[in-house]
């Protein structure tokens, strides 16, 4: 059988599959020329992660198809429902990621509070003429142990960053329409354990009380936060979109920022993308990264080897 990873896939996924005879085509081919070599190629899966869609009328236009994955969680440039009435399989990693992503919402955290963005915009620029007077400008930095963590959506990526917040010291608020409740365990160096019980509380609640708000949500028809919800936080919040764009309003989250209602900004996904908006990226306030939340040498290969598993277990 030949699986087309489109957006690549680790050599640990390759590997795995080549082992249990699977033909595995890593060639990147362009959105409007994958109907073509699918039908050319009698391609039986394709692998995608974000940058490639696969629709109705590509799922129609492709009869050999079997078996669609994403590597990741988020299944928005995938047609799911569509593909499974048409009888294929459509699979994912929710799990692969999860650390990664937590990771990076604690760099961006651990920056923005040290003002690590900025500092290393200006230092290159200006470090050996106006030193004293950078040293000041970034000499009001806060600390994360003792402050509380809202983390709207509760599911993998939301516990994994409740580990490291409570590992830090952190009081943790979380809210999820779907879960009441989790056990967060944390997993210490020299084998040791310790199990800490999350209630989740409402979302209002988690608006209200935190210091520090993370989203964690998939797409969603409407925004999650905007103008109304910013207006209930603590004044100087800090707040992480390293879940989709189009879940934070980032227009009210620049107002918000001009006016001082947040203080501390971070944004891994943006509405707009692959172009961001332009009074996103020239705002000095905000911390950057492009969409590279589960982007880890150790996530990849994760995420590999676990459609790798999937794709053995159902088309081997």
């Amino acid at each position: 059988m030949k699986i087309l990873a489109n957006d690549g896939v680790s050599q640990s996924g390759i590997d795995a599959l080549e082992k249990e005879g699977f033909e595995v085509i890593t060639v990147k081919v362009a959105q409007n020329q994958l109907e073509n070599y699918i039908n050319k190629n009698n391609i039986d899966a394709i692998l995608v992660r974000s940058a490639t869609q696969v629709q109705q009328e590509l799922i129609d236009a492709c009869p050999s198809l079997k078996l669609i994955g994403r590597g990741g969680v988020g299944m928005d440039n995938i047609d799911v429902e569509y593909a499974i009435d048409q009888g294929l399989h459509v699979i994912n990693t929710p799990a692969a990621s999860s650390s990664s992503v937590a990771e990076l919402v604690f760099a961006h955290l651990f920056g923005m509070v040290r003002f690590l963005h900025s500092s290393n915009r200006e230092m290159p620029l200006e470090g050996d003429s106006r030193f004293k007077a950078l040293k000041k400008a970034y000499s009001q930095g806060t600390e994360l142990r003792g402050k509380i963590i809202g983390i709207i959506g509760f599911g993998r990526i939301g516990q994994e960053v409740a580990k490291i917040a409570i590992g830090l010291g952190m009081k943790v608020l979380a809210t999820d329409n779907f879960i009441d409740s989790a056990d967060i365990t944390l997993d210490f160096f020299n084998g040791q354990k310790s199990t800490f019980t999350i209630d989740t509380i409402s979302f209002d609640e988690v608006l209200n009380e935190a210091d520090f708000i993370t989203l964690h949500v998939p797409a969603q028809e409407n925004y999650i936060i905007s103008a109304s919800e910013f207006e209930k936080m603590k004044d100087g919040i800090g707040i992480i979109n390293a879940a989709r764009g189009g879940v934070l309003n980032e227009v009210d989250l620049v107002s918000a920022l001009k006016s001082g209602k947040v203080q501390y900004a971070g944004l891994d996904v943006f509405e707009t993308e692959p172009t961001p908006a332009v009074q996103l990226l020239m705002n000095s306030e905000i911390s950057l990264t492009p969409h590279i939340g589960a982007a880890t040498k150790e996530a990849q290969n994760r995420i590999g080897l676990e459609l790798a598993e999937q794709i053995i277990k159902l088309l081997g």
